[in-house]
């Protein structure tokens, strides 16, 4: 599943022995999981700081916590310490931790959902903006609620139109149209105003 280095065994260690605490290990876990803002979160942990599902991996003089949560999005990562003329790095690759995109056969609400998060919402956020996924009906219409800077903005029906829909119809087989169910008029701090 997860396979750690004898050189980052060996920086682990060396930090753990210098801790002198009974039991203290390593917790690794996902942060924002499935997101194109998908971060690894890696810290100390004594056996009182654990919620009580996470896994245990082995390791020479210590045990690495798997958050179980964290398992699918951490499945195959590799740790490893690289050690330089200056010092040395820790390296955690974690290929899965952003998601997997779902495949022809998952629900349309699976796939508009990845593509929403994937693709929309990181250039929504350039304008402090996102969107939400409200629903996807069987006849292949997404309706979603704009939040943020896009909440109440001035441009949301090109943004929705010109921007969402064309990829949502481009990317996701079954959409069939894509409308807005946000109340724009509460919006508080849209980037273009009205």
């Amino acid at each position: 599943m997860i396979q750690i280095s004898e050189s980052a065994q060996s920086h682990f260690r060396k930090l753990i022995e210098r801790e002198a605490l009974p039991g203290l290990g390593v917790r690794l876990s996902a942060v924002r999981p499935g997101t194109p803002q998908a971060d690894v979160r890696l810290e100390f942990a004594e056996p009182g700081d654990l919620h009580g599902d996470e896994w245990a991996v082995d390791c020479e003089g210590f045990t690495l916590w798997l958050d179980g949560s964290s398992t699918r999005y951490l499945d195959g990562a590799q740790i490893d310490y690289e050690i330089s003329n200056t010092g040395g790095q820790l390296q955690i690759r974690a290929p899965k931790i952003k998601g997997e995109a779902p495949d022809g056969s998952a629900s349309l609400v699976e796939r508009v959902r990845w593509v929403v998060e994937q693709e929309v919402n990181p250039q929504l956020a350039q304008h402090r903006g996102h969107v939400a996924v409200e629903e996807v009906t069987a006849e292949g219409e997404v309706y979603l609620r704009f939040g943020g800077g896009c909440h109440g903005c001035g441009m949301v029906d090109v943004t929705l139109k010109q921007g969402i829909e064309k990829t949502l119809m481009s990317k996701v087989h079954g959409v069939t149209v894509v409308r807005d169910a946000t109340d724009h008029e509460t919006g508080t701090a849209p980037y273009i105003s009205r």
